[in-house]
């Protein structure tokens, strides 16, 4: 490829020698990429996302079957509150991983932090595959499980927003939306291709199959395809806009410090949305089924295919999402999704008592909807409201934490509700209240989507 000339004198920090990263810049703004680039940055992003989703999807499908492996039996609820207390405490690692990723990423590149992130998250993820059983090692099991799960939580807190900064980063003006859009649909990919694999292994695979070897086949699954994501995200450059900071040597330094000092009421903003797509994301997306099977009395392979079907729906939906919030911007796109949560909520879980599946595959297509709305928009938005220097430290401090407190936990909280007030619309009025904060949030938010991003 050629050389391309840097331009200098933006406000913008533009003044970058892309060497065949990116086009000829138009009106002197870094950021326009070459197609072919383009291309290879969106692949890069999508894998490492859906490693990481799949894994998480696999995991939640098969909290069942997890509780009776790695705990001591007891009663159904006590052993599934068990295994979604693992899955839990695993988020409590994120908000640290977030600081270190988000350092490294501000610091040292993009391109770097995600190319070391997604190597970490496949090999712990991988190791899950061989962990010893309850009956083979007693205490040890979970003791084990959950330290590889803490290792994975603290590598994949960089996944999501390492990617969306980037590829916001590459994107051409004025599709920000739509190109970030491809983050949230790689995590709906990993989901549908866990729902997928679980629902297989059900109908092939007899109970005792399952819990002797079933479950530990979707783990091995994490090794080749994270050693293909990585191999994509090494051969590829950093963004240009990343590269114009460095080549005007105006990367921040501790970009933590600079963050926590000057951005603070951005970090707040941004954790408050946050808060709806982590509860909404885990309850509609990865808990829906267990819900279905243990509290609507749904046969766990009807579950499953309900499931399948919303996911295949959602990542259409996500597309359309991204590219309408370039339309209407980001701040209509991520209220109006507050709003219809609050007002639909309970009256979708409520559809679902007594329901025929094909309802239940309605009601679960409009939940898949109404979280594309924030899903879909949200990536962007975080990318967009804070400054290239400390973009991904940013967006993944506060995108963690909210998930490490809301998101990680609304299996567990979900389960403990239901089973604490004996109220199966307990997880609706959980999700009301996360939409209030996200609305209160978004209310003291601005636009971002109407100019070039802050280069600053």
């Amino acid at each position: 490829m050629s050389s391309t000339k840097a331009v200098s004198g933006q406000a913008s920090g533009a003044g970058l020698l892309a060497q065949g990263v990116i086009a000829p810049p138009h009106h002197a703004t870094p950021g326009v990429a070459d197609p072919r680039v383009l291309k290879k940055a969106a692949m890069a992003s999508f894998i490492g996302n859906f490693v990481e989703w799949f894994d998480y999807a696999s995991y939640g499908y098969l909290a069942t079957i997890i509780a009776v492996v790695f705990f001591p039996k007891s009663d159904a609820a006590t052993g599934l509150l068990a295994a979604y207390a693992v899955f839990a405490i695993s988020f409590i690692v994120r908000p640290i991983g977030g600081i270190v990723w988000g350092h490294f990423g501000d610091k040292i590149g993009r391109r770097t932090a995600l190319s070391l992130s997604i190597l970490i998250m496949s090999c712990s993820t991988f190791l899950i595959a061989f962990l010893p059983t309850y009956a083979q090692v007693g205490i040890f099991a979970p003791i084990l499980l959950l330290l590889v799960r803490l290792i994975q939580g603290f590598s994949a807190s960089g996944e999501y927003a390492g990617a969306s900064a980037f590829l916001a980063e590459y994107a051409p003006e004025g599709k920000r939306g739509i190109y970030t859009s491809i983050v949230p649909a790689s995590t709906a990919a990993g989901l549908l291709f866990g729902s997928i694999f679980v629902a297989v292994m059900h109908a092939v695979l007899t109970s005792d199959q399952i819990q002797s070897f079933g479950w530990r086949l979707p783990f091995l699954l994490a090794a080749p395809f994270g050693l293909i994501g990585r191999y994509i995200r090494v051969r590829l450059e950093d963004t240009p806009t990343f590269k114009a900071l460095e080549t005007s040597h105006q990367v921040a330094r501790a970009p933590v410090r600079e963050l926590l000092s000057m951005h603070r009421g951005k970090m707040l903003i941004a954790f408050g949305v946050t808060c709806l797509n982590a509860v909404a994301f885990y309850l509609v997306l990865s808990y829906m089924p267990t819900y279905l099977s243990t509290e609507m009395g749904v046969s766990e392979t009807a579950s499953f295919i309900a499931a399948t079907i919303s996911l295949a729906a959602y990542i259409g939906f996500v597309f359309i999402m991204g590219a309408l919030s370039d339309r209407v911007g980001r701040k209509t796109m991520l209220i109006g999704a507050s709003i219809l949560f609050a007002a639909l909520t309970v009256p979708l879980f409520k559809g679902l008592v007594g329901a025929s599946f094909m309802t239940i595959v309605l009601i679960q297509i409009a939940f898949g909807a109404l979280l594309t709305m924030n899903d879909g928009t949200l990536p962007c938005f975080l990318s967009e409201i804070f400054p290239t220097r400390v973009r991904y430290s940013g967006f993944a401090f506060s995108f963690n934490a909210a998930n490490a407190l809301f998101g990680g936990t609304a299996p567990f909280v979900a389960t403990w509700l239901i089973h604490s007030t004996g109220n199966k619309l307990a997880p609706a009025w959980y999700l009301v209240g996360a939409s209030g904060v996200a609305l209160v949030a978004m209310l003291a938010s601005r636009e971002t989507s109407r100019s070039p991003l802050d280069n600053g």
